[in-house]
């Protein structure tokens, strides 16, 4: 029986996530599998990956074959180092504990990579917050000074109305008044 170590699909459309199994190869892609060793999640940044490397390990020492997505999963995670380095301790090529440091120092490295990964997202996110909330007091203080500039203008044709009013009432009134003096000087009799 030829054993794989592949991904199973699960998730919604559009959403996925899958799990990582160890199956016969003829059986169907999310159907009856033998183990699961991990699960891996595409859809966070970076991608989240959860895997029993003793147990992934352990099937390839007795022959299981990743499929190609699968070979970079346990790449990333580092088991098939592991099982590398394995192999150099099996033929006396190295100790035990060199073939832990090497590993100790590989994974100290990938950590720290990231790390930095996520330290540059989440810098990323946050200058994408600054700007935006500069972009937005930006736009907000022009809308003030619109807004401003709009009422002033309001303001003054208001003035000018009112000193206009002002003037046509006292015009009205001297016009009244200029009517009774007129009204008020006895008119000329010119037969008299």
């Amino acid at each position: 029986m030829a054993v794989k170590i592949r991904l199973q699909r699960h998730g919604k459309k559009n959403f996925a996530f899958f799990h990582i199994v160890v199956a016969d190869s003829r059986a169907p892609r999310d159907g009856r599998f033998i183990e699961k060793i991990g699960t891996y999640n595409p859809n966070t940044d970076p991608a989240t990956i959860i895997l029993k490397a003793d147990r992934a390990l352990a099937w390839l020492n007795v022959g299981a074959q990743p499929t190609l997505v699968a070979r970079r999963i346990l790449s990333y995670e580092g088991v098939l180092l592991r099982k590398h380095l394995q192999i150099g301790v099996a033929k006396g090529a190295i100790t035990q504990e060199q073939a832990d440091k090497k590993f100790d120092e590989w994974k100290a490295q990938r950590d720290a990579k990231i790390n930095a990964k996520k330290e540059g997202l989440a810098k990323a996110a946050a200058d994408s917050a600054k700007a935006a909330a500069e972009a937005e007091a930006k736009v907000n203080q022009e809308r003030a000074e619109a807004l401003a500039k709009k009422k002033a203008e309001a303001e003054e044709a208001a003035r000018a109305a009112a000193e206009a009013a002002a003037a046509e009432k006292a015009a009205q009134e001297a016009a009244a008044a200029a009517e009774a003096e007129a009204a008020a000087t006895p008119a000329e009799n010119p037969e008299a």
